[in-house]
């Protein structure tokens, strides 16, 4: 950096430890408690030593006190997509538990569900020195059934097929699609039709098997699976085809977007919701109130998955030697006005 004159300049010199303890009036032994985040300090005096920082532009050297303490105080997030309702709410509330447990969060998206791909994104992770992973899959991996990753990290893991040895957390599929399998049923109507989200989904592969087994524990046999991508496109065009059929009353939709893509077209073709035909959804995102008719479905807490999420993955890093287990958060059914008796 120079001059106007060309006569080099000093940069200015960082703010130091003694600064602070001089500002503050107090002995740079109180400053390091205070930058370690240790509690025995009062707090009058920690919220003197935090001003005098501020005032004096001094920056706690966070990687020396992780080699101090052995915490880098980050957490790393891999995922597979940012495009869907549940990841970002969930993602959401990881960031602000951790940040409340004074953590930051390093996300690494993967390009495709690989084993190999997350794999490496964990090795990428671990150079970047974080204390712990959440690994949140969207779709199952395509190469592997079960989850390997070398040893060393705590790991959480948000999904219910990761196989033994991880924490797991996740929202309960299965309940949920049967709540609104036998919501239908004990409406009156004989057959549930289902549109299923993607083969590569293990949400979707959960949602399926319950709708299935819902339906087998009533003594009726399951129609075919109809299979979209989670879009209201996908949606549109498979409520096209069901909504042509007269014996077709009942529709349940893997999430809150093919159901209104499936009700835009029973709108088209003249049918009436849920006069001919219910739908029921699932995720129960903001919008659903705000559909016509406004739309029965399966409330997802994503907020509270990643909060769990993110206290298992603590609770782990302070204790590396806790047993593995899973927590599902239960779903719940919100009824609305798409969903009605079945047609005389």
């Amino acid at each position: 950096m120079t001059q106007t004159d060309g006569t080099p300049h000093a940069r200015p010199k960082a703010a130091s430890m003694a600064d602070v303890a001089r500002h503050a009036g107090v002995s740079s032994q109180t400053v390091s408690r205070v930058a370690n985040g240790l509690s025995n300090v009062d707090t009058s005096t920690r919220e003197r030593v935090l001003a005098s920082m501020r005032a004096v532009g001094y920056r706690p050297n966070g990687a020396a006190r992780a080699l101090k303490y052995g915490r880098f105080h980050t957490v790393g997030v891999i995922m597979f997509t940012l495009e869907t309702l549940g990841n970002v709410r969930t993602l959401d509330a990881i960031a602000t538990e951790a940040a409340a447990a004074d953590y930051s969060v390093t996300l690494m998206p993967v390009p495709d569900p690989t084993m190999g791909a997350v794999t490496g994104a964990y090795r990428r992770l671990s150079e970047q020195a974080v204390d712990g992973i959440i690994i949140i899959f969207e779709a199952s991996l395509l190469d592997r059934v079960e989850i390997t990753l070398p040893p060393g990290l705590p790991v959480v893991v948000i999904d219910s097929n990761a196989g033994s040895g991880f924490t797991v957390v996740d929202t309960d599929q299965a309940l949920g699609a049967r709540l609104a399998t036998q919501h239908l049923l004990d409406l009156g109507h004989r057959q549930v039709w289902h549109i299923a989200g993607p083969r590569s989904s293990f949400s979707a592969g959960h949602r399926a098997d319950s709708w299935r087994a819902t339906l087998e524990r009533a003594g009726i046999r399951p129609p075919e699976l109809q299979h979209g991508d989670w879009s209201t496109d996908s949606g549109y065009r498979i409520g096209l085809e069901l909504g042509k059929r007269p014996e077709v009353t009942a529709i349940f939709a893997a999430n809150d977007q093919m159901a209104l893509g499936a009700m835009r077209a029973l709108h088209e073709l003249g049918r009436d919701i849920p006069g001919d035909v219910s739908v029921v959804g699932f995720d129960d995102m903001d919008e659903a109130r705000a559909f016509w008719p406004p739309l029965t479905s399966v409330r997802q807490n994503f907020r509270e998955v990643g909060r769990v999420a993110m206290e298992r993955l603590l609770e782990q890093i302070a204790d590396p030697d806790q047993t593995a287990e899973t927590t599902l958060i239960p779903t719940e059914l919100i009824v609305r006005d798409s969903s009605g008796p079945a047609p005389a």
